[in-house]
């Protein structure tokens, strides 16, 4: 539907109306299929409600609407229809909360923008396009970024051609997408329903590819990482079948194929390196959920963060790992008792649901939904998350090319939380040692 491009804003309440707030405008995920900011939780609220965040960081909190699926992405590649619909739609809230945020009591200068997910690799792509220059002062992307595998649509057209006439004209395809709502183009169409509609470098939002422009946001402090079982949703259908080497390298070849035989050699030998002779289920399994989360988005998260720090001046950037275990894991549920944070763990914390429901949740919940909105909304007021007018437990490091350190995000921090190089090796093998392979042509593997 069009109608979804509304903002709810939140002030903190109890208190008498403020001035220069920081603000922060959320950007929820939904592999740009799908999404709302009145996505229901379980439990009778909405999962993006803004008023924990706002009272407890005094801060503004913005949910924004876009376009998703074919009204937001769908693309021809060329002027006719040219794609990124959804990002504009993310980036005229920005632009209308720069303008108006002050009648709220917020700061119009001191906005951070965050997101999950495709949510994250939007919060990536609105720092990097060039129209949000001074808009944005700072940015957290959770489990998502620019780099991601799946973010850009390098081949858009042939995405167009699926719903409609193959052979027909560019603007014959244009016009038949802006049919009523009951044409046959709509978000589960057959056609498309296994290929994202995603972002596409349209010489205008994205002047280039998001590799090269990280120059766009040399000002913006930047947040950034992942779940530490983000891939278990991904590969979730197959982890009950995967019972030795064999189906697991299956896997890692669906991952790898396109780089060539050599690649698939490589990568196995990376992730099967500490197996031992016998590995358990668990130890097959778990190394099928790792390569899933470096894939998707780990390694792509970690090379944004290097490119962040290469080209921020005079940004701060920062990194974490959240790695508090799924609060389903155990016997008789859908997650193994080894379950540590899926995709979208994040956001019951983020959103302080343990304090909506407190009969719920226990305490170790509530202190890590403490913790991490102590964290965000810190770094959405100074810029560092440590600096603010909530206490952390843990004071957590910057970010740079040379120590790469990061904070391991659970419930019971400490010093040791404190840690560096994340999935060094693995995040080495996808990022330099794969590429620089000399032959990267595509090769039927079985």
């Amino acid at each position: 539907s069009n109608d979804c491009l509304h903002l709810n804003i939140w002030v903190p309440q109890g208190t008498q109306l403020s001035s220069n707030l920081p603000v922060m405008v959320w950007i929820y995920g939904g592999g740009f299929m799908v999404g709302s900011t009145t996505w229901p939780d379980l439990l009778g609220d909405y999962i993006f409600n803004g008023q924990e965040i706002a009272n407890k960081g005094d801060v503004i909190v913005v949910t924004l609407g876009y376009r998703v699926g074919v009204l937001g992405f769908l693309s021809t590649g060329d002027s006719r229809l040219p794609g990124n619909y959804g990002l504009w739609d993310q980036h005229a809230a920005i632009a209308w909360v720069h303008r108006n945020i002050r009648s709220f009591g917020g700061d119009p200068d001191n906005v951070t923008i965050f997101g999950e997910s495709a949510g994250g690799a939007s919060v990536s792509f609105q720092t990097l396009s060039p129209h949000n220059k001074g808009l944005v002062r700072r940015a957290i992307a959770q489990s998502g970024d620019a780099l991601c595998p799946w973010a850009v649509n390098e081949n858009p057209r042939n995405i167009t051609e699926q719903p409609q006439n193959p052979t027909g004209p560019t603007q014959n395809k244009a016009k038949a997408c802006n049919n009523p709502p009951n044409s046959k183009i709509t978000l589960t169409y057959p056609g498309i329903k296994d290929v994202l509609l995603t972002p596409v470098v349209d010489g205008d939002f994205l002047p280039d590819k998001p590799l090269h422009l990280f120059h766009n946001a040399a000002e913006i402090d930047y947040l950034a990482g992942v779940n530490n079982m983000d891939g278990f949703s991904f590969t979730a259908t197959d982890i009950p079948s995967l019972r030795n080497r064999e189906d697991v390298r299956r896997l890692l070849t669906a991952y790898a194929k396109d780089m060539g035989p050599e690649a698939v050699r490589l990568a196995f030998a990376e992730y099967f390196s500490r197996w031992g002779p016998s590995p358990s289920q668990e130890t097959i399994q778990r190394t099928a959920v790792d390569i899933g989360t470096d894939y998707i988005f780990l390694v792509s998260t970690q090379a944004a963060l290097n490119l962040r720090t290469a080209n921020a001046v005079p940004a701060r950037t920062f990194s974490y790992l959240l790695s508090e275990p799924n609060l389903l894991a155990g016997p008789g549920t859908s997650y193994p008792d080894w379950m540590g944070a899926d995709h979208t763990d994040d956001l019951l914390y983020v959103f302080g649901k343990p304090f909506t429901y407190p009969h719920i949740f226990g305490d170790r919940q509530k202190n890590l939904s403490g913790y991490m909105i102590a964290y965000w909304t810190n770094f959405a007021r100074t810029g560092n998350p440590n600096n603010g007018i909530l206490k952390v437990p843990v004071t957590w490091p910057e970010y740079t090319s040379a120590t790469q350190k990061f904070l391991d995000i659970h419930a019971e921090m400490n010093e040791s939380s404190v840690r560096e190089k994340m999935r060094y090796n693995f995040v080495k093998l996808w990022t330099k040692t794969l590429p620089n392979l000399k032959s990267h042509a595509a090769t039927d593997i079985q």
